[in-house]
């Protein structure tokens, strides 16, 4: 199953695959440079169909805890001074996405959205410090009954060049349920209230709704 944002670039993709395939047999006499020209497209067609793969990962809502937003490594577990939106200090935990991880951001918890902000920015690589406060990204609160208001924060790496967010303020959102979806390597920061129990550790391999992020 692939995800519906990335519906053009694959046909785009399909497209120019099979034109390779085929002028490569017609206009390359040489066996050897005619199989490897071929293989290097086969070779780029399966890495654009592999990024926007969307695996079926229904879950039981669940309201006492909080799941992984995204796939991806455990970067940052600390405390840190929000200032965009509480203006208070909050505890960070981050998941770094590389270009071979579902790039699908799916709802951490269910709830009310409370905020949701574009900012546009630099391309910094993704575990970059400053990458949460100066490259292009998205910022979304929601309230959820148990937990109260979790923040998380979309941010788009070196390559990543387009965040798409589905989050609107004012509209109920369910757990596990899509949140929008990052182009090309990125990471997801989620913004918890101090004293939150985590269930992660640094370097853990996170699996969007499948990892329990945090616990009442």
């Amino acid at each position: 199953m692939f995800h519906k944002e990335g519906s053009k670039i694959i046909l785009i993709a399909s497209v120019l695959f099979v034109a390779a395939i085929l002028l490569g047999g017609e206009f390359i006499d040489i066996a050897w440079l005619r199989l490897g020209v071929q293989l290097l497209a086969l070779f780029f067609y399966l890495m654009i169909l592999q990024f926007f793969r969307n695996p079926n990962r229904t879950i039981a809502e669940n309201d006492n805890v909080i799941v992984a937003p995204v796939d991806g490594n455990v970067v940052v577990i600390e405390e840190v001074y929000e200032a965009e939106y509480f203006k208070d200090k909050r505890l960070q935990v981050s998941i770094f996405m590389s270009p071979i991880n579902v790039h699908v951001t799916r709802y951490a918890v269910s709830g009310l959205v409370k905020y949701s902000k574009y900012h546009p920015g630099k391309y910094l690589v993704a575990w970059h410090p400053k990458a949460s406060t100066e490259n292009e990204r998205t910022t979304v609160v929601i309230e959820n009954s148990v937990f109260g208001e979790i923040m998380y924060r979309q941010i788009a790496g070196a390559l990543a060049k387009r965040i798409v967010n589905y989050a609107e303020e004012g509209t109920q959102v369910v757990q596990g349920t899509d949140a929008g979806f990052i182009k090309f390597g990125s990471r997801v920061d989620l913004y918890l209230p101090l004293g939150t129990k985590v269930n992660v550790s640094l370097k853990e391999k996170a699996l969007g709704n499948k990892t329990i992020i945090a616990v009442k």
